[in-house]
């Protein structure tokens, strides 16, 4: 069971004829013969909208009791146990009263879709997760009710319903959309010209891109080669902050603007534990930045601006955005913060953007952080000088402007620098500290003076307390920064460990994916999965990411074994030993992802066998009446021409004669059909491609169909074509003789060409039955006979083999519906290199 379509008739405003324009729709289906059923519609006492529901099957809603009061929402369990083909259901950003099925409607009906029910809905511009904020910019008004836009991307048609902000505003003063009584508060309030003018040029820019993404996957599918700008890949920096979500939502508007934009949110975990992220701001985020399209990336890195810049220029990015910082403009004085840092760092290849928002200049609201014991560089040095300068200063300071200080008050200000360089630089700069201090209180400012003797017993005593309580000081400061660097690695650990156990969950079988994370998370060159049969087998790669991954365990700064014979590999820099255990669990992660990936491609095998098995049936039940019936006509035919008891006249002789033929004919086509379905599962079909005229090759396809059953109309001016003629004539033959089989008495079928860029077009357009959609695709597997197919008319391979000959020709055929009833059968084939392409006209009223 496959999954059903999904259309979404898309509002530029309320009141545009979104729900009019899905229940016009359902009308047109239901008189196509389709099944359909208004799973949910809302029509807001509007007359029109009213009216449209007559005629169409309504299933009952399922009551809810909320706060006292009775709501009702769509029954799903009830579409799901009617089962129509298509099902109408209205306002796809609706959020269901508590108590529901799921929390949102696009959420039951992509239940309905997955039950392969095909589904048709709507939603206006304003309720997209991405435009919230712009549109409360607009009109003032926050929409509550939102679905995110990956949601909207995925449907398989979007159809814009369009209004001008004057005739909208008409049909509000008319009394279309709201009751009287509200009309003037909502034409001076939401339905002014600007804010209707503006939500137009949001819905028109964002249906712009949609158009992009289509185009884009069609020049794709039919190779055209065209000049296309570079896609946009827009970082995020985040820190776990509020003005998170106002930085994705505008990386996410950036990304729209260019087609095929990608958007990459990044967390940056110090290890010193140098954050004021909020674990659940920054689940949050996640999930904004996946609803959105996005991904989300956690990385590790002792420098949060560099960190920033190794990840985008690893992933090719080519915008960052950042947020305006939330320190206080004092604390610009010591330090320019990521923002600028980045900004200046950047070079020419990056463009980084600064967003204002909220929380800019508000200070971090969180606890002073603690400084870790993994300090890097530049902090050991600052610590040794503190603890070693620090003093000499102060010595000379003292000695010359308050000699007279006393000693207690020396022995404070010494230690005074000793607990600062404890705080930057750990404990070593910190005993440096208190030793070198001691030695300048003992020879400065204890008597006898400039001698490292001390002649008051007190002074030694209180020399020796200065020593031991710096050095307590200094341990105690070094081992709490231990400790905040331990819990720091410990929640980062944790984050890391819970993507893991979610990706599991989740049942992502990704493998590259997961080898790029783990090479992000430990700022790593490359990163290799290797295994190997047994102890004395070379070692294969089973996947890898990054330049030049290790070949062997051996050849690897970092190599982690899992089990006997797969190894990870890992090359960049060595890890200290307490990121193995989370190197470990990516490692565990690496093999079940995997174990998982041959899972799927052998159930993916299996599947093949099963379908080549159901398929060597199908033959041996087709050939096993379609290859007797006309043997037994011929051996019939034969039989009475070679008998001796009965004199047959000349007319009789010819009628036999004739029916031997048709018989050999018959098994001729079959056997024919038969064998080239045999080339194309075996993948020998070798086109010999050259420059054709295709009104030199349709009229000779049509030698098998009476010469009144066909219409044609393939102008001259038309640019050849690059295909197999032999083929082109097979694939064109089954495709005719297949709509004159099915078209009425008396009407021909029309057979017409066209051409469209670098394509040209032939539709074979009968007036028959037709298909419905959900058969269409069907139609063109081998062995199938839509509907009351006659016997002995055929084994259903004709147009599977036509397909195949066109796609082994860099063709393609498609199915459409006849406008008035019938079916269209649409071949294009690629313009010969040396014709000049043909643009068309497209009609005015083109949509997506």
């Amino acid at each position: 069971m496959g999954r059903g379509t999904f259309r979404i008739y898309l509002g530029s405003a309320p009141g545009v004829g979104k729900t009019y324009a899905m229940l016009s729709e359902g009308h047109r289906r239901v008189e196509r013969g389709t099944d359909v059923v208004v799973a949910f519609v809302e029509h807001h006492n509007r007359p029109r909208t009213e009216v449209m529901l007559h005629g169409l099957e309504q299933i009952s809603r399922r009551e809810l009791e909320y706060r006292g009061s009775t709501f009702t929402e769509m029954d799903v369990d009830a579409v799901l146990a009617r089962r129509p083909a298509v099902a109408l259901v209205d306002e796809l950003a609706h959020t269901n009263i508590p108590g529901s099925r799921n929390t949102k409607r696009w959420q039951d009906i992509e239940e309905l879709l997955q039950a392969g029910i095909d589904v048709v809905s709507t939603v206006n511009i304003q309720h997209l997760e991405s435009l919230g904020d712009v549109v409360e910019t607009i009109t003032g008004v926050r929409q509550r009710e939102t679905v995110p836009d990956e949601v909207v991307r995925r449907a398989d048609q979007i159809e814009l319903v369009d209004m001008s902000p004057q005739a909208l505003r008409r049909r509000m003063a008319h009394g279309n959309i709201y009751k009287p009584d509200k009309v003037d508060a909502a034409l001076s309030n939401y339905f002014r010209p600007g804010n209707l003018t503006a939500l137009r040029e949001l819905a028109l820019l964002w249906v712009a891109d949609r158009v992009d993404e289509y185009l884009r996957e069609y020049r794709g599918e039919h190779d055209i080669r065209t000049t296309w700008q570079a896609r946009e890949r827009i970082v995020v920096g985040i820190t776990g902050g509020p003005e998170g979500r106002t930085l994705i939502r505008r990386a996410a508007r950036l990304a729209e603007k260019g087609s095929g934009g990608e958007v990459l949110a990044v967390y940056i975990a110090r290890s010193d534990g140098l954050t004021a992220a909020s674990p659940k701001e920054l689940a949050v985020q996640r999930t904004l930045v996946e609803d959105l399209g996005g991904t989300f990336h956690h990385v590790i890195g002792d420098n949060v601006p560099d960190a920033l810049l190794e990840f985008a220029r690893g992933v090719n990015a080519t915008q960052i955005v950042l947020g305006v910082s939330r320190r206080r403009s004092w604390q610009s004085v010591f330090s320019q913060g990521v923002s600028a840092t980045v900004a200046r760092e950047s070079g020419p290849d990056l463009d980084v953007h600064i967003v204002t928002h909220d929380e800019a200049a508000k200070g971090r609201r969180s606890l002073p952080v603690a400084r870790g014991a993994r300090l890097g560089r530049p902090r050991i040095i600052w610590g040794w000088l503190t603890g070693i300068a620090g003093p000499a200063l102060l010595t000379v300071l003292l000695s010359r402007l308050v000699p007279e200080l006393g000693l207690a008050n020396d022995m404070l200000l010494f230690l005074t620098f000793t607990v600062a360089a404890a705080l930057l630089g750990g404990l070593l700069p910190a005993l440096a500290s208190a030793a070198f201090g001691s030695l300048l209180l003992n020879y400065y400012f204890t008597p006898p003076l400039h001698k490292l003797t001390v002649s008051d017993p007190k002074n030694i005593v209180a020399i020796a307390i200065f020593v031991g309580v710096a050095v307590s000081v200094a341990s105690v400061v070094d081992l709490a920064a231990r400790r905040t660097h331990q819990a720091a690695r410990l929640r980062a650990e944790s984050e890391i460990l819970s993507f893991l156990a979610g990706s599991v969950l989740r049942g992502e079988n990704s493998l590259d994916a997961l080898l790029e994370r783990l090479r992000e998370t430990f700022a790593m060159e490359s990163v290799a999965l290797l295994e190997r049969g047994t102890d004395v087998e070379p070692w294969t790669t089973a996947g890898s990411t990054g330049r030049n991954p290790a070949p062997r365990p051996e050849d690897a700064d970092v190599d982690m074994p899992i089990g006997e014979n797969m190894a990870l590999a890992l090359t960049g820099r060595v890890l200290p030993a307490e990121d193995r255990r989370v190197l470990g669990a990516f490692a565990a992660q690496a093999a079940v992802v995997l174990d998982r990936q041959r899972l799927v491609d052998e159930a993916e095998e299996a599947r093949r066998l099963i379908e080549g098995n159901q398929i060597r049936t199908a033959l041996l039940a087709a050939v096993s009446h379609d290859l007797r019936t006309p043997l037994a006509g011929v051996k019939v035919a034969v039989t009475s021409l070679r008998s001796t008891d009965v004199e047959w006249t000349e007319e009789d002789r010819g009628e036999l004669l004739e029916g031997i033929e048709d018989g050999a004919d018959r098994l001729d086509h079959l056997i024919g059909n038969l064998l080239d379905m045999s080339r194309l599962q075996t993948g020998t079909v070798v086109p010999l491609i050259r420059e054709t005229d295709l009104d030199e090759v349709v009229p000779m396809a049509l030698a098998g169909v009476p010469d009144d059953s066909v219409e044609l109309d393939i102008p001259e001016t038309l640019p050849m074509v690059a295909v197999d003629r032999g083929l082109l004539e097979r694939a064109v033959a089954n495709i005719v003789e297949n709509a004159v089989k099915y078209n009425p008495a008396g009407r021909p079928v029309n057979v017409s060409a066209s051409a469209l860029a670098d394509r040209l077009e032939l539709r074979v357009v009968d007036r028959g039955p037709g298909v419905p959609d959900e058969a269409k695709d069907r139609i063109f597997e081998p062995f199938q006979r839509y509907g009351d197919a006659p016997a002995g008319t055929g084994v259903g391979l004709g147009l599977a083999v036509a397909r195949g000959f066109l796609e082994a020709m860099d063709g393609t055929l498609t199915a459409e519906d006849t406008p008035g009833g019938g079916l269209t059968m649409v071949l294009t084939l690629p313009v010969a290199g040396g014709a000049p392409p043909i643009t068309a006209e497209l009609p005015a009223d083109a949509t997506t």
